[in-house]
């Protein structure tokens, strides 16, 4: 039987091997371990590709998030909106700014928060508010940041699913005051372990986050600010220097995988993914729903295809977030969402067989 993996990083490490491996040796024998030349290039790099003037590495998506919640001086009982149905890390980076995530409801269309959710949700103390790039769709940013404008609040965009996407044909990277990025393994731009960074066109936010991520150090003993340690390594650095290099094409295979996707699939009982006018998708995933995905999934394991789901319990209703007192009913759309979303596998290394046995899978068992 043909097997689908979800995503095969093995077979994405191979094809950059003959590049990534004399880079990464050279940066071993440097002695160079913290910072230095190997990250301000991927940084530099990154910048530019995401039509950034700034770009600053840190240790992971997370800390990009809470860096940028502190950069722009949010902290204790000051409130957040961020989406109801996202990964958790989002409301994390609230919650450890000692801050209060405020959900918002997504367009049931897209999963991604929109302008009139953001105004609907808006009440006292609220400072800013988290725009989720969900499965690589950018969210609606001229409306977004036209009414976070009106209201007086911050955008900080959470691109850790976006690499590459764009929106009205500009890259996601430097629409909101700051965007945050995650380069774990399974993303599009994805490391050999934890990484992120983070990208903005505000010079003075870019220096606060650079102080932030070493201490709250510019000189090494001499501290100006309660700051962190969040580093990308170097090593790390040289891999997504490389890596970079293949991302557009690594997901125009994606998005021709989805286009086969949109055109065989529609007359299944899958709810398709639907993709906003202006939005380009970075298609960091394929995500359908099925009104009987536990039945839908097993199916298609059976078939030797494995599926992922993101994500199956919200925010809200994770017993870390018990104390807020949400119940599925304040949140019938992320609720909803939870019980029926189901991934394909949408890696940019699938053959053309296996996205065929995708296809009749889906079809049979739909």
């Amino acid at each position: 039987m043909m097997q689908v993996p979800f995503l095969d990083l093995k077979a994405a490490y191979d094809e950059l091997a003959p590049q990534t491996e004399p880079e990464m040796l050279e940066s071993l024998r440097s002695g160079w371990y913290i910072l230095g030349p190997q990250v301000a290039q991927f940084e530099q790099q990154f910048a530019a590709y995401c039509e950034a003037d700034h770009a600053i590495g840190v240790a992971n998506g997370l800390d990009a998030l809470r860096l940028a919640l502190v950069a722009l001086d949010i902290g204790a009982g000051d409130k957040v909106l961020v989406p109801s149905n996202t990964y958790i890390a989002t409301w994390l980076a609230v919650s450890q700014c000692g801050a209060i995530p405020v959900p918002v409801e997504p367009d049931p269309a897209t999963h991604n928060i929109t302008a009139e959710g953001i105004q609907q949700a808006m009440q006292t103390g609220v400072k800013a508010v988290i725009a989720v790039h969900l499965y690589g769709q950018p969210a609606d940013m001229t409306a977004i940041c036209a009414t976070a404008e009106a209201l007086g609040i911050r955008v900080i965009e959470d691109a850790a699913q976006a690499h590459g996407a764009r929106w009205k044909g500009k890259r996601i990277g430097a629409m909101g005051d700051v965007a945050c990025w995650s380069f774990y393994p399974g993303k599009n731009l994805g490391a050999l372990g934890d990484g992120g960074a983070l990208t903005t066109n505000c010079p003075d936010l870019a220096d606060q986050l650079r102080l932030l991520r070493n201490y709250g150090s510019r000189e090494k003993y001499k501290n100006d600010v309660p700051g962190f340690n969040s580093r990308l390594d170097p090593v790390q650095a040289c891999f997504l220097s490389v890596k970079l290099q293949v991302l557009d094409d690594w997901n125009t295979r994606r998005a021709q995988i989805a286009e086969r996707y949109l055109q065989d699939l529609q007359d299944t009982d899958l709810i398709l993914p639907h993709i906003a006018q202006d939005a380009q998708s970075a298609w960091h995933l394929f995500v359908v729903r099925h009104k009987e995905r536990s039945r839908f999934a097993a199916d298609l394991e059976s078939a030797g295809i494995q599926t992922l789901v993101h994500y199956p319990i919200p925010p809200h209703a994770q017993a870390a977030y018990a104390s807020l007192g949400l119940a599925d009913a304040d949140l019938p759309i992320a609720s909803e969402l939870a019980q029926q979303v189901i991934s394909l596998p949408i890696g940019p290394h699938l053959s053309q067989e296996q996205v065929s046995h995708v296809i009749e899978a889906a079809r049979r068992y739909s």
